[in-house]
């Protein structure tokens, strides 16, 4: 099965817009409803309403987040999503500043099956602690 690159970048458009939206079940609902995401090789969240929840704390992290899509490339129904996001840690104040991708394994209806995340943990804290 081969995924429309067109459609899928409409897709990853609208996750952006999702993330922008800073409503936990927008992001949950570009995820098949068995869907998964591992961020940074941590443990996994699984189903709609894990992923919702993994949403809704960086929301509760970053109320302010704003998010960009750097990149995007699809190869059959395998997709990299480039992203970038800035906002301020809840806690600290301190600006943000992260960059980071996720790969995806998707459905023929474009839901992600599949998501690894990852991103520099060490200077998303150094920036949280304002370093």
């Amino acid at each position: 099965m081969t995924v429309d690159v067109n459609a899928a970048r409409d897709m990853a458009r609208a996750y952006t817009a999702a993330w922008n939206s800073g409503d936990p079940e927008n992001v949950a609902g570009f995820f098949a409803e068995d869907g998964e995401i591992i961020i940074n090789r941590g443990d996994p969240w699984t189903g709609r309403s894990r992923i919702g929840e993994m949403a809704a704390g960086f929301f509760a992290d970053v109320p302010d987040l704003s998010l960009t899509c750097d990149d995007f490339r699809l190869s059959g129904t395998h997709a990299v999503f480039v992203w970038t996001f800035t906002g301020h840690d809840a806690g600290t104040k301190n600006p943000l500043n992260v960059r980071g991708w996720e790969e995806w394994d998707l459905g023929e209806d474009l839901k992600v099956r599949e998501s690894r995340g990852w991103f520099d943990a060490e200077e998303y804290a150094r920036q949280v602690e304002g370093g």
